[in-house]
């Protein structure tokens, strides 16, 4: 069965992430360079082979000042480690395992996917689309900066929600 390379359409995708501050509201961020191919054997996406990654420098939380200290050592150290990484290493359609990279650590991750299904566009390209969610432990990720206020407040919480929805355009 022949091998279909698939390729991120950046265009019309997108990474953001949501995590707590000071445990009563959320931040929501984002990533607005990233790059992403899947392989597949045929048409069908149950056990593609997808690789990801994001360009760390991209961050925006609407914020110059936080996006600056999330670029900082105390957080991803943008300048040591400018990408994230992801690897598939089981996908049946609705689960996503892989092994994400993030700050130099490597650790396996569970992302839940919904498939959005395929079309064609205007062009006759073939387009899949997928949102893929999920929850990671930053401090898993060597992510360990922790603000607390006077009132001890905890500033940034651990857990970090994944929003990802994608395109993917067929290679011919």
């Amino acid at each position: 069965m022949a091998t279909t390379k698939w390729v991120l359409d950046p265009m019309h995708s997108e990474v953001q992430f949501k995590v707590k501050h000071l445990v009563i509201s959320t931040v929501t961020g984002s990533f607005k360079t990233f790059e992403g191919s899947l392989e597949t054997e045929g048409d069908d996406f149950a056990n593609a082979s997808i690789n990801f990654s994001l360009d760390v420098n991209s961050i925006d939380t609407n914020q110059e000042q936080r996006d600056g200290h999330l670029k900082s050592a105390e957080f991803f150290d943008a300048e040591q480690y400018p990408t994230i990484t992801f690897k598939s290493t089981a996908f049946n359609g609705e689960s996503l395992k892989g092994d994400l990279t993030v700050k130099g650590t490597t650790k396996p991750v569970t992302l839940e996917v919904e498939q959005g299904g395929t079309a064609t566009d205007f062009y006759g390209n073939t387009k899949a689309g997928f949102e893929v969610t999920g929850k990671i432990n930053r401090k898993e990720f060597g992510l360990t900066w922790d603000g607390v206020t006077e009132a001890g407040s905890i500033v940034v919480g651990e857990d970090v929600k994944l929003i990802i929805n994608v395109q993917f355009a067929k290679q011919a």
